[in-house]
């Protein structure tokens, strides 16, 4: 599974589909990009030299300054697996993102999506 096409992929492609996912559920960019820094530790200056340096979602995930512990709180279906079954580390936190993005979607408050205690 280390050679997944989706691994070589853009991260830059991957933020903007994001993007028109959110966006066609009238959600912010901005909650967007806070889910990722939750998530990677990346911030808006970071995230930019992410985009400059045109990261695949490989080297995304390999330079993040630090993942989220909580990261494994997440939990649920996305592409017919479940996430937290996902053996493979680099597909496990794409997966993470993936349903971190879902859940902004369906509307979820941003304290439940970020595994905030309650």
């Amino acid at each position: 599974m280390d050679n997944h096409k989706v691994y070589e992929m853009s991260f830059e492609k991957i933020y903007q589909l994001y993007i028109q996912k959110i966006e066609r559920k009238n959600k912010r960019k901005s909650d967007l990009d806070t889910l990722i820094h939750w998530l990677t530790g990346y911030d808006n200056i970071t995230l930019k030299n992410v985009f400059l340096e045109q990261y695949t979602m490989r080297q995304f995930f390999a330079h993040a300054p630090q993942m989220n512990d909580r990261r494994f709180l997440i939990q649920g279906v996305i592409c017919g697996v479940r996430v937290e079954e996902i053996t493979h580390p680099l597909m496990q936190n794409i997966r993470y993102l993936d349903k971190l993005v879902d859940e902004l979607v369906r509307g979820k408050k941003m304290s439940s999506i970020m595994r905030e205690p309650k």
